[in-house]
């Protein structure tokens, strides 16, 4: 690598060296490292080589719980990770042998990931054209592996330019706690009058909240696993369908909790991932992007060994009211389902699009018929269930709109095209004008509306299929999933999720 002051230098800094990081993440003693002598040769005059400086990428094939899979890394030992010191060749090979044979590729990401540097002009005698002559045949694969494989970044230091493209061009990105990303470091934005540390730029909590990365930990070890454990819900890639695991769990198994999860009382929040905890396989869910997009959950589980993507309001957060964070989110992993075959469960409480001046300056309405777009062009088997509020433009984006999906709702279930609560004074204002008191009128409406809002009223139009006892939610979902296998077919989505 960068020799033994700089081998040293990385674990001192408590980082690993990327081979150390390799050997981690894959089976053991399954790597086989490609172009493991590439680099920048000097010889002498008898054509005797004198000192070698290796390529700053890793790359090759590995195994991850027995699946093959291609694995291309950073060396910060050699150049920070810079271009001018690698051949550029090794990542865009890792990209094609992805592409072409099928290979789900993990990408070990520190300093500029094989992009540039200053130094570079010097080096090379010119200033290198971005995406120049043949140039962007890299930055094809970047994004072109999306809607083929399945592809993970891990950032691991600084990560920075290209590096910071090639970790968020990824169906899941993880970065350790005390590492940075940023499209400019900070010796570049100071120039902007912007003097910030790393972390103050682009740490941990300000790139999961952006979105720009999935999921922090703290330790690079924590990072690994949860690579393994993404991997393991998907196929090899988008011709192949996901794996269907053993499972001991009973489909039929009820949990009492459900009954008292909601409140009675509209205004009182209530917590959603342990609904998610109980309706599927135990321990199979497995939280992504949770601190982007609040008011919705998404994640992995499965139900009966098969997995599934979960959809989910969080009423802790604007009540579930879907905000223009929470549009893209969704549009990103009901796009991600899409493209890998994965059936699509929807726990929903939705009280609409977020309202007020805020909400209006980011375009909600615009994100929210674009996710409304990417849940009608989904091809995927879909099912939801109401838990409680289903209201307005939002409440209709609870399934796709064009073909048949299951849909059950519990007796908490509550909709329509706006909340009375705000819906009342609007509509009954001349009679409530009129009234001696005007409370106590506004009361009686609200009594007489809630009468009819019932679900079961709604059940009786057949506006909703079934309301069911909240315990056989779990039943219900794992016959769903038995329904969609084969319903799930391999091959390029229609709606292929090549946007990061």
């Amino acid at each position: 690598m960068g020799g033994v002051e700089k081998v040293k230098r990385q674990r001192d800094q408590g980082r690993l060296t990327v081979r150390e990081r390799i050997d981690r993440l894959v089976d053991a003693n399954s790597f086989h490292e490609m172009g493991a002598i590439a680099g920048v040769g000097e010889y002498d005059e008898q054509g005797e080589l004198k000192h070698l400086t290796p390529a700053n990428c890793v790359f090759g094939r590995g195994r991850i719980d027995g699946r093959t899979v291609v694995v291309v890394g950073d060396d910060f030992t050699v150049r920070g990770g810079s271009a001018d010191a690698s051949i550029k060749a090794k990542p865009l090979m890792a990209e094609e042998m992805a592409h072409d044979f099928r290979l789900p590729i993990i990408r070990i990401i520190e300093g500029s990931g094989g992009g540039g540097s200053v130094k570079t002009i010097e080096t090379k005698g010119a200033a290198n054209l971005p995406g120049g002559i043949g140039g962007n045949r890299a930055y094809l694969y970047t994004t072109a592996n999306m809607a083929r494989v399945p592809v993970i970044g891990l950032g691991l230091g600084s990560v920075a330019g290209l590096g910071a493209a090639r970790l968020a061009a990824s169906h899941y990105s993880i970065m350790t706690r005390d590492s940075a990303m940023f499209v400019a470091g900070p010796p570049v934005v100071k120039r902007l009058g912007q003097d910030l540390s790393k972390q103050a730029l682009g740490g941990a909590d300000i790139q999961t909240r952006a979105g720009g990365v999935d999921d922090a930990v703290d330790t690079e070890e924590e990072a690994f696993a949860r690579a393994r454990r993404f991997l393991s819900y998907l196929p090899q890639s988008v011709y192949e369908l996901p794996p269907t695991l053993p499972c001991d769990d009973d489909p039929e198994r009820v949990e009492e909790a459900l009954m008292t999860a909601v409140p009675r009382s509209r205004r009182q929040v209530y917590k959603m991932r342990p609904i998610i905890e109980s309706v599927v396989d135990k321990g199979s869910f497995f939280e992504v992007n949770g601190n982007f997009g609040r008011p919705m959950i998404t994640g992995l589980a499965r139900l009966q060994g098969r997995a599934v993507l979960v959809l989910a309001s969080d009423p802790f957060h604007y009540g579930g009211s879907w905000t223009a964070e929470a549009c893209q989110k969704v549009v990103r992993w009901v796009d991600f389902a899409e493209t890998f075959h994965l059936p699509v469960v929807y726990l929903m409480d939705c009280p609409g699009f977020m309202i007020g001046l805020e909400a209006e300056k980011s375009a909600t309405i615009r994100h929210g018929v674009r996710a409304m777009a990417a849940v009608n062009q989904s091809t995927v088997p879909w099912c939801t269930v109401i838990v409680r509020n289903s209201f307005g433009v939002a409440g209709v984006v609870h399934q796709p709109a064009d073909r048949y999906s299951m849909r059950y709702a519990w007796p908490s279930a509550y909709w329509g095209s706006l909340p009375l609560e705000g819906g009342i004074e609007a509509a009954y204002r001349a009679e409530i004008d009129a009234a001696e008191d005007s409370v106590a009128k506004t009361k009686e409406i609200e009594d007489r509306l809630n009468k009819l809002r019932s679900p079961l009223r709604s059940a009786e139009k057949f506006w909703v299929e079934e309301i069911i006892d909240p315990r056989r939610t779990r039943a219900l979902l794992c016959e769903f999933a038995c329904l969609a296998e084969p319903l799930r077919t391999p091959g390029l989505a229609t709606n292929m999720s090549i946007r990061p």
